[in-house]
């Protein structure tokens, strides 16, 4: 079968015996139960129903389809049942999808969370694209930048992450170091692209460093921040991730109009259960280092 509606919509009819009784049922308009028979019917190449003046009674293959959709309807209400209870325990799979540059960060606070529920088993997933929650792709996102505004997620501030300009040690031995704005012409920028255009720190390189400036863009923070070691140009990063190089020089240091915004987003069906508010709750607790550590 290739549509769930229409047998559901047949399995109302057979059960109460009436288009009327199974479009209230469904919440839809009764011609909507017409069509989805009709269209059944069809699919099928046989009656469901004999209809008459009193309503509509099922044919032996009418029959038939009320108990194979009886069987499916108790199976899923076990179903359900077995969700409902998984939903309480803090257990099973984890999915959180993470900004770049939030690994230094976030791992740490994977490691207590699996301490704490040993019986959670955590996926964690990067990349530069966004997780579709409502599809089940993550139960937790940690994004940057405006806040999301789909009205099915619950969104919450969860602090700002840190950005300043950084050059590889060997560029600074070919080409200096910018003195000022004024300077930004004959120095080599790395921008970003695509989906990094909305980050606030790229939003100021594109309104201050000249366009000509700017000679390698990158779509992925992995992307611009090999870019950066390489020495094609200054660039940003976090001071987090600038501490773990030894090569990296800073040029500037971090500003608060630089710092991305960020936000737990969770999706309103699945953020009251006990495994997700467990983890939000235990990666609030963490917060504060972070913010301490970012900044030092």
């Amino acid at each position: 079968m290739s549509n769930w509606d229409e047998i559901r919509t047949a399995w109302q009819v057979a059960r109460l015996g009436t288009v009327s009784g199974a479009a209230e049922i469904l919440g839809v308009h009764h011609a909507t139960v017409i069509r989805h028979i009709d269209a059944l019917e069809k699919q099928l190449g046989t009656r469901l129903f004999q209809r008459h003046a009193r309503g509509y009674t099922p044919t032996e293959a009418g029959r038939d389809l009320l108990k194979v959709a009886d069987t499916a309807a108790d199976q899923f209400s076990q179903l359900a049942g077995r969700l409902r209870g998984q939903g309480e325990t803090v257990a099973g799979e984890l999915v959180i999808t993470s900004v770049g540059g939030m690994a230094k960060f976030l791992i740490p606070a994977l490691a207590s969370f699996q301490v704490l529920y040993p019986q959670i088993s955590i996926r964690c997933l990067t990349d530069h694209r966004l997780f579709r929650l409502e599809y089940g792709e993550a139960h937790v996102a940690i994004r940057a930048g405006n806040a999301p505004d789909d009205p099915d997620n619950v969104v919450q501030p969860f602090g700002s992450l840190p950005y300043a300009l950084y050059a590889s040690r060997s560029y600074v031995e070919a080409h200096g170091r910018p003195e000022g704005p004024e300077d930004y012409l004959h120095h080599r920028f790395i921008g970003g692209e695509g989906d990094q255009l909305r980050a606030p720190f790229f939003r100021w390189m594109d309104a201050n460093v000249p366009a000509q400036a700017i000679t390698f863009r990158g779509t992925e923070p992995a992307v611009t921040a090999e870019a950066i070691r390489a020495g094609l140009g200054i660039g940003f990063c976090t001071p987090s991730e600038a501490r773990r190089e030894p090569d990296l020089i800073e040029i500037l240091p971090a500003r608060p109009e630089w710092a991305a915004p960020l936000w737990l987003v969770t999706h309103v069906d699945l953020h009251r259960t006990a495994k997700v508010q467990a983890f939000l709750s235990h990666l609030k607790s963490c917060a504060p280092e972070w913010q301490d550590r970012g900044k030092a």
